[in-house]
């Protein structure tokens, strides 16, 4: 993870997994969980900005991971359970807890998250950027709830929850049930993002809002982050 911070204190969090296309290991969901809980703990940050380095927002669970990807666990509660469990069922569980975990940390912040969506979002990283406040995308992006097409409820890692509140029943079902990927404009169209820009400029453009955001008072934007969503 690369996590810098401009001049009027918005932060910008890259998931720096570009081999995999910022597919998410264990240790890079340990890392996540680390630095969200830095930023909940400086009051002074704005806002933040989560994009992805290279040609992907985030594919996802990597799913090619193995206990090597899982050193960063050691001493935590699920690094215990590791080690008293072995096996690919237990890795899978750990998975699925620090992901769930992650995605209500990020909805709980303080301050609002701005998703800028820069390539693939499937998954996990679809997931990733529904649990965001905000969302701008790419002209590259893609996005898909496709865990149904690994035989896996699509409903996982708190979608059900983010995705129907965003576009509505009907169009939530119609994409969990098919686990279709579609592309920037069709996001835009239904609502899923605010706006579809150029490659390149998607980061840009959610510091923008992130900026307009941070114009207002601090309590304020948390209060109507807390309240929206409840």
């Amino acid at each position: 993870l690369s996590l810098t911070e401009t001049a009027d204190r918005i932060a910008v969090l890259t998931i720096q997994r570009p081999e995999r296309r910022n597919a998410l290991s264990a240790n890079a969901l340990a890392a996540l969980h680390r630095t969200f809980d830095g930023i909940a703990a400086r009051p002074e940050l704005r806002a933040v900005v989560l994009t992805g380095a290279g040609v992907s927002f985030c594919s996802g669970a990597d799913m090619k991971s193995g206990p090597e990807d899982m050193d960063d666990l050691a001493g935590t509660p699920l690094g215990e359970m590791l080690g008293r469990v072995e096996g690919p069922l237990t890795r899978n569980f750990v998975m699925q807890e620090l992901m769930a975990g992650l995605f209500e940390k990020i909805h709980r912040l303080r301050q609002p998250v701005i998703a800028a969506v820069n390539g693939t979002a499937h998954g996990g990283g679809f997931a990733l950027a529904l649990a965001c406040d905000l969302r701008f995308a790419a002209k590259s992006a893609s996005f898909g709830a496709v865990f149904i097409k690994r035989g896996v409820s699509a409903c996982d890692m708190g979608t059900s929850y983010y995705l129907p509140r965003l576009v509505g029943a009907s169009r939530s079902a119609v994409l969990l049930l098919t686990g279709r990927v579609f592309d920037a404009a069709e996001a835009e169209r239904i609502g899923l993002v605010l706006e579809v820009v150029d490659d390149g400029a998607v980061v840009e453009r959610a510091l923008e809002k992130a900026r307009e955001i941070a114009e207002n008072s601090p309590l304020a934007v948390w209060m109507t982050k807390e309240t929206m969503w409840q």
